[in-house]
């Protein structure tokens, strides 16, 4: 289950948190002492947890939480009042960060987390659709204010759209069975409900494969979700402006559950921090040298005690960085 954070309130506890406070505090202390207020945005701010856990830390933090759920904002407004005006909270998606950050007229910004995915309250409420464990309307949108659902992307896409999207998306081997399967149903009746399409997708796939792996619309609903959040293309744009935004000695920590989001991760951070002196050069130049640095030794992972208390941590992957020079 790809699923960040959320909700200490709820039972639900910060993933990693000890390691991300560990990870982002030299950039936030490096700032306090050169006397600047140090700036912390939160781009999946979820239930707070790991943003209040960063404020609690560090007394002259200032934090910018973004994320496009309205009920998470109003969840975490009430949980960091507390903290009062050192708190800005932004109804926006995470690769909006330009434009939030010029219109609070903020320059630039010293620790970046980024806690991917799903966030368990919206996996817990049974109304927003994303859980093929319990029946609810096919729905899947983070952001409840935006026009595309679920329905609409299992009634009105084309198969060969729907195909490449469950192979893509949703790593399925068995994407053109179930994409006609959908095709061929949804001409007798539209669907509406997750249990309906959740029981199509067992039919559809071989009797063999259902016997192992869990349930066998996972790989299916993470594919729809994705599609209708743009989760992947959002997640493109939003690193490179993370990282365009980052001061000599900033840091920006990212919080992956599955492989998708983790590659273009690991993508981003390879080309940030490679040296791009000309094959054809004897020495490296200072102007091609890697404007980052590497804080983590590939992807870590939870400790198994912490997914023993914490499930939610069991596919977590953590990548980190930091800026080492400006850009030329």
């Amino acid at each position: 289950m790809d699923v960040g954070d959320h909700a200490a309130d709820a039972g639900h506890v910060p993933v990693l948190i000890d390691r991300v406070l560990e990870i982002l505090a030299p950039a936030v202390q490096a700032a306090a002492d050169s006397g600047r207020t140090p700036v912390y945005l939160d781009g999946t701010l979820g239930m707070g947890g790991h943003a209040e856990a960063m404020l609690t830390a560090h007394p002259t933090l200032r934090l910018i939480g973004l994320d496009r759920d309205t009920y998470a904002l109003e969840r975490s407004a009430a949980r960091l009042e507390r903290f009062g005006d050192r708190v800005s909270l932004v109804h926006a998606v995470y690769d909006d960060v330009p434009a939030v950050l010029d219109r609070l007229g903020v320059p630039a910004v010293d620790a970046f987390l980024f806690d991917l995915g799903v966030s368990s309250p919206q996996l817990d409420e049974a109304e927003r659709g994303f859980a093929y464990s319990y029946d609810a309307p096919l729905d899947m949108r983070m952001d409840r204010t935006q026009a595309l659902t679920a329905a609409e992307v299992v009634n009105t896409y084309p198969p060969a759209e729907l195909a490449r999207i469950l192979r893509e998306y949703g790593e399925e081997r068995f994407a053109q069975r179930i994409a006609s399967a959908i095709v061929r149903e949804r001409a007798k009746e539209p669907f509406e409900s997750t249990a309906r399409l959740t029981e199509l997708v067992r039919t559809a796939i071989p009797a063999a494969t259902r016997r192992t792996g869990g349930n066998p619309a996972k790989r299916t609903f993470q594919a729809l979700r994705i599609e209708v959040n743009g989760e992947l293309e959002i997640w493109r744009r939003a690193l490179p402006a993370a990282l365009d935004a980052l001061p000599v000695g900033g840091r920006v920590a990212v919080l992956s559950y599955h492989s998708l989001e983790d590659r273009i991760t690991k993508q981003v951070l390879a080309a940030a921090t490679a040296d791009h002196t000309p094959p054809d050069l004897p020495v490296p130049l200072p102007e091609y040298q890697p404007r980052f640095r590497l804080l983590t030794r590939g992807a870590e992972v939870a400790s198994e005690s912490e997914t023993e208390t914490n499930p939610r941590a069991g596919s977590v992957r953590l990548r980190a960085a930091e800026r080492v020079r400006e850009a030329t």
